[in-house]
């Protein structure tokens, strides 16, 4: 099985914007197979596009895959790239999820988005695709909520 990657496998920039950052996709050789995929970004930052300020978050991305896979190292510069990113908690992590289905359609996608406070309050960002397939385990994303020190 032939895989034709911008990025596996050989030196890659990290893209200027979301925009500007391909993400690559590989065969699922487990297709048919009721599994979940787990990516866990606990460092993920954009920029407050108000006050030009730093965010910081994790993100947690499951998925069931259907015929594709996101490969990995293009997932890590295309999260990279939100760094110099101007945008809101809830639109980093929904586009961020509707890029993943878009490119790799999975059977399902949720994507949890565990912001720091911004202004005093903690923001957590939540999407899926629809109710997780029936006999899927998915465990819960580990994240817990913010709390004060």
């Amino acid at each position: 099985m032939a895989i034709d990657t911008l990025h596996l496998g050989q030196p890659s920039a990290i893209p200027a914007s979301p925009d500007e950052a391909r993400l690559d996709r590989v065969p699922n050789p487990h297709k048919g197979a009721n599994y979940l995929a787990r990516f866990t970004a606990p460092e993920f930052t954009s920029i407050c596009p108000v006050t030009g300020q730093p965010d910081f978050g994790i993100l947690v991305i499951d998925y069931l895959p259907g015929e594709w896979l996101v490969e990995s190292k293009s997932l890590k510069l295309y999260l990279t790239s939100f760094r110099n990113h101007g945008a809101f908690h809830e639109d980093c992590t929904v586009a961020i999820g509707k890029k993943l289905v878009d490119l790799l359609h999975p059977e399902w996608l949720r994507i949890g988005g565990y912001w720091y406070p911004r202004g005093g309050i903690p923001i957590d960002v939540f999407w899926q695709t629809a109710a997780p397939p029936p006999g899927l385990w998915v465990p819960d994303q580990g994240v817990p909520p913010y709390r004060a020190r």
